[in-house]
């Protein structure tokens, strides 16, 4: 069984080769995607130096910064053409600490989705401005309270999942980008009563380069939860309930 995990990237050339580097060392069976919106800083050709030396390392380069929830969604059909059972997810930062992998992998035969949660057992998030822990916070109680999932870390990105998930929803009817995008996945999955499985991660601020956060994200996600819930009201998100 060959897994593989998604990683998309604008700018990450300080971050990219040490973690491609781990990623390749935790299993033989894991390989990588690298989805990059063409990034200025050579991102893009420190992927292609790994990929002469194994070909388990894969790059889809785009013609700008489209965005993550595109991104992943690129990545996602890309996983399912050529037949991975799970399609796992992460940033390019070190946000998301690689050595886990291995656990969501084991912790994966036991739901059909896993989360990396921050917020599952207490708050786990290290070098974070206060400001912005408790806006993360609180966008997670404002989510869980109007949607109704029962998720602590409705927009974390570190994830696994298998994939009769991701062939079970539309990805081509995904409206989100960015927090909201993590928020529409878990909740279209929540929906067709796939189990899902928070573990506990200890959450870092990424080691180099600018954090991706906008206020234009922050606005789509407070705007979008009530959308994915009228959506779902009137029929137009699947579910099995």
């Amino acid at each position: 069984m060959r897994n593989i995990i998604i990683i998309p990237t604008y700018d990450e050339a300080k971050n990219i080769s040490a973690l491609l580097d781990i990623l390749l060392s935790l299993d033989e069976n894991l390989d990588i995607l690298v989805v990059d919106d063409n990034s200025p800083d050579g991102t893009g050709n420190l992927v292609k130096t790994h990929q002469e030396k194994t070909d388990r390392v894969k790059l889809i380069e785009r013609n700008g910064k489209l965005g993550l929830g595109s991104a992943y969604t690129t990545g996602f059909k890309y996983a399912l053409e050529r037949d991975y059972e799970l399609i796992l997810q992460m940033d390019a930062d070190f946000s998301h600490n690689p050595a886990v992998i291995p656990d969501m992998i084991r912790e994966s035969k036991q739901a059909d989705l896993v989360i990396g949660s921050r917020y599952i057992k207490g708050i786990n998030v290290v070098n974070w401005p206060l400001q912005r822990l408790i806006l993360s916070w609180g966008a997670a109680k404002y989510v869980r309270v109007i949607t109704g999932m029962p998720v602590c870390d409705p927009t974390g990105g570190f994830k696994c999942w298998h994939r009769k998930v991701l062939q079970s929803i539309n990805l081509d009817a995904i409206m989100s980008d960015g927090y909201s995008f993590q928020i529409e996945m878990n909740y279209r999955t929540w929906l067709l009563n796939y189990k899902i499985k928070e573990m506990p991660i200890i959450f870092e601020d990424r080691r180099s380069g600018q954090s991706k956060m906008s206020k234009r994200i922050v606005h789509e996600a407070i705007y979008m939860v009530w959308k994915l819930k009228y959506y779902q009201l009137i029929g137009k998100i699947p579910c099995r309930r």
